[in-house]
């Protein structure tokens, strides 16, 4: 009996040496939706679609999830364009907490004008990082609230010759990068500043993509990661 008790409490201890509840590390293992607590270092050249999505992974992992097939909520650009909507699978996606962000593609965009209206349940209080945190915003010191996405509203790519994507994120010199607000704020209130993934573009003095530009208007080169279930 003495040992069969011994055993849990060994482990609770052990959770509690890692600043991790058992239930806090029930919840991150079944997350399927954050926010990256840092970026790749190199603004937003994130080493392509396959850079960003091996840095998901290994976010998640270390947080404890047991999901496997993270993808970055990132578009690309060009010949072979991808739609950042048809990298995360079907839904439904929930945070580190339990808190179910979106039932499906089609309520996370608002695909629908009802839809539309009652909106996703993406904001400040629920786009948490990876260890359960809130990442900074409009408030906070520094804000870090521009998310990289390199999509318009609806999770589509940009067509056209305008860079939105710092070169499928392979650059951190010249270019630009569309990024929406985690928190849902800027500096009015119009529909783009309060957009969770098609804000504005990126821009800067070393020509919009390094990790100062990205800094400059309020972002670190975060971005999104879902689970495609």
């Amino acid at each position: 009996m003495t040992s069969a008790i011994r055993l849990p409490v060994l482990a609770i201890v052990a959770l509690a040496g890692l600043g991790l509840t058992a239930p806090a590390r029930a919840q991150q293992a079944s997350m399927s939706f954050f926010v990256t607590s840092v970026g790749g270092g190199k603004g937003a050249d994130l080493g392509g679609l396959a850079g960003a999505d091996a840095h998901c992974q290994a976010l998640a992992k270390a947080a404890g999830s047991t999901e496997t097939n993270w993808h970055a909520y990132l578009s690309t650009q060009g010949a072979g364009a991808v739609n950042a909507r048809d990298r995360i699978g079907a839904g439904p996606w929930a945070n580190a907490k339990g808190q179910v962000i979106a039932a499906n593609v089609a309520e996370l965009h608002g695909d629908t004008l009802e839809i539309a209206r009652l909106g996703n349940r993406i904001t400040k209080s629920s786009a948490l990082t990876e260890k359960g945190e809130m990442a900074k915003g409009v408030g906070d010191s520094p804000n870090e609230h521009d998310i990289l996405t390199g999509s318009q509203s609806d999770g589509t790519a940009f067509a056209g010759a305008d860079d939105r994507t710092c070169g499928n994120w392979t650059k951190s010199s010249a270019g630009a990068a569309m990024v929406g607000h985690h928190d849902r704020q800027g500096l009015n209130t119009s529909p783009p500043m309060l957009s969770w993934n098609s804000s504005h573009p990126s821009r800067g003095p070393d020509g919009g993509c390094s990790q100062n530009d990205l800094k400059s208007t309020g972002g670190d080169g975060l971005f999104y990661c879902f689970a495609a279930q």
